[in-house]
C-alpha cells in the first residue's frame, strides 16, 4: 500500500514520542512528571495567571526529558520514506521536535514545539537551552530585549490551534491516497477528524496503535503494535 501510493501523509501521536521516553498525560503516573498537573502547567489561563508553576515544570521535567530523548527507529524510517520521495507530509500532535531531529523536513505541528521559547511581547526567539540557563538567576524569564514575558511555543489548553497550519494540514489531508496514523489514540478533536476526511476522500487509511482507537472499524489496516517495532520492518 505505501509503494502503490502516490501521495502518502502520515498523521502522529504521543504513542510514537512514547517510545524515545517522552510519557504521555494517560501513562505518566510517577516519579517527578506526576507532582505537575497538566491542567495547569498547560493551561493558558494558569500560566499567564502563575507562570511560575510552568517553569517550574520546564526545569525539573520538560527540559531533561528533551535533552535525553532521541529520535526511535519510527522516526527515523518516516524519515527515510519522506527522502524516498514515498511520504509527502506529517501532521502531528507533538511538541517534542523529534520528527525534525530525525531527519523529516515537512512537519506540521498542530500543537507547537516546546523547543521554541518566544517574547509574549516582541516575539524574539530563545533555545530551550538559554531559558534553562536563565533560569539559574531569574524566575519566571523574561525578554532580554524588551523585559516581556516568556512562553513556549505551544498550543496550551485554552487556545486554538493554528489556523495557518491547520488549513495546510486539512490540504495535504484531501490530497493524499494514503493515509497513516501512528501512535494517537485519535479522541482529540479537531485533529481526530483528519483519517475520516481522508477515508471519505477516497485514501486508504493504515492505524499502527498500542490501543484499539475509535477509528479501527473504518481502517483498511490497524496494526495494535509499538511504532517502532513496525516501521522498522516496514
Amino acid at each position: 500500500m505505501i509503494f502503490q501510493a502516490k501521495y502518502m501523509v502520515v498523521f502522529t501521536g504521543a504513542g510514537i514520542s512514547a517510545e524515545s521516553g517522552i510519557p504521555t498525560y494517560r501513562g505518566a503516573e510517577d516519579g517527578v512528571w506526576h507532582k505537575y498537573d497538566p491542567a495547569k502547567y498547560a493551561n493558558i489561563r494558569y500560566f499567564l495567571k502563575d507562570p511560575k508553576y510552568y517553569w517550574g515544570f520546564f526545569r525539573e521535567v520538560r527540559y531533561p526529558l528533551l535533552k535525553q530523548a532521541e529520535p526511535n527507529k519510527a522516526h527515523i524510517a518516516l524519515a527515510k520514506l519522506e527522502a524516498k520521495g514515498v511520504l509527502r507530509a506529517i501532521i502531528t500532535q507533538n511538541i517534542d521536535g523529534l520528527h525534525q531531529l530525525a531527519g523529516s523536513r515537512r512537519v506540521l505541528e498542530l500543537h507547537g514545539n516546546t523547543r521554541r521559547i518566544l517574547c509574549m511581547e516582541c516575539n524574539k526567539g530563545y533555545t530551550i537551552d538559554t531559558v534553562y540557563r536563565q533560569l539559574e538567576t531569574q524566575f519566571p524569564p523574561t525578554c532580554s530585549g524588551c523585559s516581556g514575558r516568556l512562553r513556549p511555543e505551544v498550543v496550551f489548553f485554552g487556545e486554538s490551534l493554528p489556523t495557518a497550519v491547520l488549513e495546510e494540514a486539512t490540504q495535504e489531508t484531501r490530497r493524499c491516497d494514503l493515509f497513516m496514523v501512528i501512535g494517537s489514540s485519535l479522541v482529540v478533536q479537531p485533529a481526530a477528524s483528519l483519517p475520516v476526511m481522508a477515508k471519505q476522500q477516497g485514501a486508504r487509511l493504515v492505524i499502527i496503535n498500542k490501543e484499539p482507537t475509535p477509528l479501527d472499524s473504518i481502517a483498511d489496516v490497524v496494526f495494535h503494535s509499538a511504532a517502532s517495532e513496525m516501521l522498522g520492518d516496514i
